[in-house]
């Protein structure tokens, strides 16, 4: 379901993808520097991979940082947008079609993994976190960028309205998200875990975890082309936090 879903609406990332390819400096979620939240490590020299690459922009970042980067994702049309990013931006690397949950990859190929709105999102905490962990080096690092625990409890069940200043789900069980097409049915999937869960696994499949950045954006008038928008007011955001990046360390 979330590959039909990320094929179908491939087109209207293009020129997002387009315009994040050519970010300099870096910015992560609602417009927030990589100066200010120094997400990143030393890239240089690093085999990195991103997990759910979509448009690949992330991973163009990491190649102009130094890394050697390999792109995944689920959807073959987000991946022929960066294809043809990467010939707009004479910058290539590999870009492989595949499940974030069984990685196609040897234990211990990476430095570094990175997922914003990838795998984190799409794909199943209990799945694809211990995959990350079988393909990462000792001493590998982990980010990963998703919607807030907060963001998830206080979006309506009327899926069309935008997250409010009410608790409208349950936090204990959180898991599987599913949303619904415009017959009800579900059209696609997201997954979440609370924080308990979230370090639980993390500690368990090997990590440590190095920090927890909740991402606040500025106090500025908000992007008209960001979809997020629509879904977590720029005055919510600034209240409560939207959006969350881990930051953890393969123990070696």
């Amino acid at each position: 379901m979330n590959r039909t879903s990320w094929d179908d609406d491939a087109p209207a990332w293009v020129e997002r993808g387009r315009r994040d390819w050519a970010a300099d400096p870096i910015r992560w979620a609602s417009g927030v520097p990589e100066t200010s939240l120094n997400l990143l490590p030393n890239m240089d020299g690093m085999d990195a991979v991103e997990l759910g690459c979509g448009t690949a922009y992330v991973s163009s970042w990491l190649v102009r940082r130094g890394a050697r980067v390999v792109g995944l994702d689920n959807s073959s049309r987000q991946l022929a947008t960066a294809a043809m990013l990467q010939e707009e931006f004479d910058l290539r690397f590999p870009l492989i079609q595949a499940d974030g949950e069984q990685l196609p990859f040897r234990d211990g190929s990476f430095d570094f993994a990175i997922s914003e709105y990838g795998v984190g999102l799409w794909c199943d905490p209990y799945r694809w976190v211990p995959e990350c962990a079988r393909v990462l080096r000792p001493g590998g690092r982990l980010v990963f960028i998703v919607v807030s625990t907060l963001a998830y409890l206080c979006f309506p069940d009327d899926e069309s309205a935008p997250a409010d200043d009410r608790l409208h789900r349950d936090y204990f069980g959180m898991h599987r998200f599913e949303w619904h097409d415009e017959r009800g049915a579900v059209d696609s999937v997201q997954f979440h875990l609370g924080y308990g869960d979230t370090i639980r696994l993390l500690r368990s499949s090997g990590f440590e975890i190095e920090d927890l950045v909740e991402i606040r954006p500025p106090d500025t008038p908000p992007d008209p082309d960001d979809p997020f928008e629509s879904e977590v007011p720029r005055a919510w955001a600034r209240r409560w936090p939207s959006v969350e990046a881990w930051k953890a360390t393969k123990r070696r």
